[in-house]
């Protein structure tokens, strides 16, 4: 390239940061690449999707380059070169590289493709050499850096890696100056006779580096902080099921002691169902199961209570059979039947009826009930709000436990919903959005390819609007 006006220099250095964080920035909404960049050890497949959606707006900002005069900042091949090594390693970024170069060879700069190569095989060098929490924590503050270097080597001076890069990427931007300034026509960078404007040239190329790294670094903290939350949800409902677990199981032993020395052969076939309970409770549960599954593990507790009460408890189902594909939280119901039947059957000495009903709502919703025509609450203790005050006297766990699962799950979508007339019974209903167990996964190198080019607009804009 001839030598440009200063002023041009200067505009164009700016609107090269524009252009790092437009399409820095865009990429990161993208899902697909944020699982790419984010993938703790990358496959082949992996690494190829995550250099074509860096690649693909960054090679048509040559184009433009290369087409549309005096329009320079939009080619930044240099410094996406340094990444793509960074990030995907030194194979991977000559590929990229490669492409990078192809707009620039076409028009006549051949020494674009090698130079593309060595900077991708150098990068890539020291992208295996260098921690990763060093090159995710590479600022694009030269100042910063710098000063941080110093501070840290006053007393006990080692290498800093972070310090290493910026100065590479330094002398990496001179030397290609200087080879342009050599060959002007087969060899496009920005250079200039004014010692300070090639100052500012150098010392641009690490911003323009160091900006992506930021933005992606940021988003690299929020999945940190996501999983770190995922994992306390799922902590969360671990704790809240094995409080459950050893509630139902003491109500369960007391029942089996009651019978052993007056029914012994009842006993016995309480401990049998007691044991497929226990089977299914000693292995790993999901947070959600079928429908079909709970109603499963419900039949065997009802079995147990059958066995206790004799004809004194009767259980009607009505059970859509299109929601029992459903997937739903476990150890749903069983905590709701058992209140039924403690704190509404129970007490009364002809027993009663436990109704269980499923079915789907017209906005969508499956709506579980669990209705039983026992002694019922009191009035003041009947609402659909908030369980703690929804509860008979001594059977808060169960349904708080199951309101707590329901609001950790669903949020305010899931509605716990309590009617009850004293004397004449209590219906608990459950409403819970359907969710759907199955997702479309796209492959990462052909979704890639599609969702770059989405992005290219988007960048194009930001630039010319710098």
């Amino acid at each position: 390239m001839t030598q440009a006006d200063p002023k041009l220099i200067l505009i164009t250095l700016l609107v090269e940061l524009g252009v790092a964080a437009a399409v820095s920035s865009s990429l990161a909404r993208a899902k697909t690449f944020k699982d790419l960049l984010l993938a703790p050890r990358r496959t082949l497949r992996q690494k190829t999707g995550l250099v074509t959606m860096i690649c693909v707006p960054l090679t048509l900002g040559v184009w433009v380059r290369v087409l549309v005069p005096n329009f320079l900042a939009a080619d930044i091949s240099f410094e996406t070169t340094i990444l793509l090594g960074i990030l995907v390693g030194p194979w991977a970024a000559m590929a990229g590289g490669a492409a990078l170069a192809v707009p620039a060879v076409l028009h006549h700069e051949y020494l674009a493709l090698p130079v593309n190569l060595l900077v991708a095989a150098a990068a890539g060098m020291f992208g295996r050499f260098a921690k990763a929490e060093d090159v995710w924590s590479f600022s694009p503050m030269i100042d910063l850096s710098i000063y941080r270097w110093v501070t840290r080597n006053l007393r006990h001076p080692r290498l800093d890696r972070q310090v290493l890069l910026l100065i590479s990427i330094v002398i990496g931007e001179f030397g290609l100056s200087m080879l342009s300034r050599l060959y002007p026509r087969r060899f496009f960078e920005l250079h200039s006779d004014s010692w300070w404007v090639e100052l500012l040239i150098c010392a641009s190329a690490p911003v323009v580096v160091g900006i992506p790294l930021k933005i992606w670094n940021s988003v690299r903290i929020e999945r940190k902080l996501e999983e770190q939350g995922r994992l306390l949800l799922e902590a969360r409902l671990d704790a809240l099921q094995r409080q459950i677990n050893p509630h139902f199981l003491f109500n369960t032993l007391n029942s089996i002691t009651s019978l052993v020395r007056s029914r012994p052969e009842l006993a016995r076939e309480m401990i049998v169902k007691l044991g497929n309970i226990l089977r299914v409770l000693l292995k790993d549960r999901e947070a959600f199961v079928p429908f079909s599954e709970e109603l499963m593990f419900t039949d065997d507790y009802l079995d147990i209570e059958v066995v206790r009460f004799g004809e004194k408890l009767k259980v009607v189902k009505e059970i859509a059979e299109e929601t029992l594909h459903i997937v739903v939280p476990g150890m749903l119901l069983q905590p709701l039947i058992e209140n039924s039947i403690k704190h509404g059957l129970e007490p009364r000495i002809s027993g009663g009826t436990v109704t269980l009903r499923s079915r789907i709502t017209e906005d969508g919703m499956l709506l579980v009930e669990v209705e039983d025509d026992g002694v019922g609450m009191d009035p003041e203790r009947d609402c659909a709000s908030p369980v703690s005050g929804l509860v008979r006297p001594g059977s808060g766990i169960g349904i708080r436990n199951v309101q707590e699962r329901m609001s950790v799950l669903y949020g305010k979508l899931a509605v716990v919903e309590i009617n009850s007339r004293p004397g004449r019974g209590t219906k608990v209903s459950l409403r819970m959005p359907i969710l759907d167990d199955s997702a479309e996964v796209w492959g990462p190198v052909g979704d890639a390819a599609g969702q770059a080019l989405r992005l290219v607009g988007d960048a194009v804009r930001a630039v010319t609007r710098g």
